[in-house]
């Protein structure tokens, strides 16, 4: 089992940057893929990015591509995402969750996590 806490989110302005943590417990995160997605209000909770447990790499959704970077630090059990230039359209709840991912192409699906945090609120404004 694994315990998964989201922290750092915030009010932000349009173009500034948050940095928001995934804090595991119960087992080594660095053993799952991890996933970050979000939930706007009225709508789909959609697919954010991933780093993947066995090569590190990272993919990312592309509404995000190329602002938003997702790292791990193994040592303190924690994935951390990071976004900069953010926009208004990136106000949601951001949650994390942590599976064993077989296939690239089912990282983007929801069912494919096994656990998932509470979530974490990012505001942005215009």
């Amino acid at each position: 089992q694994v315990q998964l806490v989201e922290s750092g989110g915030g009010l932000v302005q349009a173009g500034g940057s948050l940095r928001l943590s995934c804090a595991a417990s119960g087992r080594t995160l660095s053993n799952y893929d991890v996933g970050w997605f979000r939930q706007a209000p009225g709508k789909e909770r959609e697919f954010v990015g991933v780093v993947r447990w066995n090569t590190g790499n990272s993919y990312y959704a592309d509404s995000v591509k190329g602002r938003f970077t997702i790292s791990r630090d193994n040592a303190k059990n924690t994935v951390y995402l990071q976004m900069d230039s953010l926009k208004p359209e990136d106000m949601a709840v951001y949650y994390c969750a942590a599976g064993w991912i077989p296939n690239l192409s089912g990282v983007s699906d929801r069912s494919s996590y096994a656990y998932w945090g509470q979530g974490t609120q990012v505001t942005v404004s215009s």
